[in-house]
């Protein structure tokens, strides 16, 4: 595994394991070594799920109708822990981003530290989660690329970044909202209202992790996301494209920044694995793809690169026959990067080709670019937030606070 050294401590083999973030089978298991009866243990999963997914809550004590006898020795060998939030930015805009510490999974590895971004719009709080630590892509214009991959994420750590989303925005009955944020305001909307896959890593180079994860999201009887408000995005791992649409039914992204494969090659290199072709093919092929269920093609803007009218007309041609919504995403410049933003003009004039052929061409609001929180922006501080430089962050949060 990247990075990891002998030195590392092993995990205890008494660690509480974490039932925050399971699934109802993890559960299942954790009362099955309880040596809960069978005929009861269905009932007791409904129970857990329901006050740890629909309540939130932190404590088997706060468990008001599950024996006490039970609530005591599930306490004794679980935990309803969430990761460690190490750091919280609050942008002038309310986009919050959290930096957070997972505990190791096993003995050898020291854990994880990831981070997760949550974007507050009047009709809407979407949350963007990561699925790895890292990532393999190298996509040249991203700033997360610049990562090395360390890990997967489990299904338990990706569940946990919206646990803690929803704790720190007030999401859960009796929740408050934080004075120094913003949140919806549209009457029913709830704080998280839809969660996209577009922070660290390639979801579907963690495909397990990320569906179960969603099967997670989606239980009606708990978070009970609805999977057209859970959009998964990939670089174009053409293989698990028809799985994620035919096991999970979430909307789909497609990172696609370019209209040849020349091109697409020095942006995206997995595109030499998987060409144009063969992704535009996949995404015909998409399960539930219709009108209402659009695709969703994202087009980072890089001037002088991908940004001429002639390359907006390749786009529209290239896409026709697809259900889509193409993305079209200003650069989010970040140091040591050779690509700048397209100018305005430029944006404008290549939003106007693709709306004048038929299709929606929003151009995204960057969001969250003073606390490095915008789109490609993602890059772990595991390395920078240390000692002097995560003190001087808090400081300069609490400062931002008064």
């Amino acid at each position: 595994m990247h990075g990891m050294n002998s030195s590392v401590p092993a995990v205890p083999e008494t660690a509480p394991l974490r039932l925050a973030g399971a699934t109802r089978a993890e559960i299942g298991q954790a009362l099955l070594e309880l040596d809960v009866p069978e005929r009861e243990r269905n009932m007791r999963v409904s129970q857990l799920w329901h006050w740890i997914y629909d309540r939130g809550v932190r404590e088997f004590s706060a468990m008001r109708n599950i024996a006490r006898p039970l609530l005591e020795r599930l306490a004794e060998r679980h935990t309803l822990a969430r990761p460690e939030i190490v750091a919280e930015q609050v942008s002038a805009d309310g986009t919050r981003k959290w930096l957070l510490r997972m505990p190791p999974a096993h003995a050898g590895d020291k854990g994880a530290e990831i981070e997760c971004v949550y974007i507050p719009e009047s009709d809407r709080g979407t949350l963007c989660v990561s699925s790895q630590v890292g990532c393999t892509l190298n996509c040249s214009f991203c700033h997360t690329g610049t990562m090395p991959l360390v890990r997967n994420l489990t299904t338990m750590e990706i569940v946990g970044q919206v646990l803690i989303a929803r704790d720190r925005l007030g999401d859960f009955p009796g929740g408050a909202p934080p004075s120094d944020g913003i949140v919806p305001s549209g009457e029913g909307v709830r704080a998280v209202s839809n969660v996209v896959f577009m922070g660290m890593g390639e979801p579907l180079y963690n495909f397990d992790a990320v569906r179960d994860a969603i099967a997670v999201l989606t239980d009606g009887d708990g978070l009970s996301l609805s999977r057209r408000r859970i959009t998964v995005s990939t670089s174009g791992v053409v293989p698990e494209m028809a799985r994620l649409g035919a096991e999970c039914g979430t909307m789909l992204a497609v990172s696609l920044h370019a209209t040849n494969n020349g091109l697409r090659d020095k942006l995206v290199p997995l595109n030499r694995k998987h060409p144009i072709e063969k992704l535009l093919k996949a995404c015909r092929d998409y399960p539930g793809a219709s009108n209402a269920r659009r695709i969703t093609f994202e087009y980072v803007m890089l001037k002088g690169v991908n940004d001429s009218p002639a390359e907006a007309k390749a786009l529209v041609r290239m896409l026709k026959g697809i259900p889509a919504k193409i993305n079209l995403i200003p650069f989010n410049p970040w140091p040591g990067s050779s690509f700048e933003c397209s100018d305005w003009e430029t944006i404008e004039r290549f939003s106007e080709i693709v709306f004048n052929a038929g299709y929606a061409s929003p151009v995204r609001t960057p969001r969250g670019r003073d606390i490095f929180a915008a789109c490609g922006q993602l890059k772990s501080q595991s390395e920078k937030l240390r000692a002097r430089a995560r003190m001087m962050l808090e400081e300069s949060l609490v400062a931002a606070q008064d």
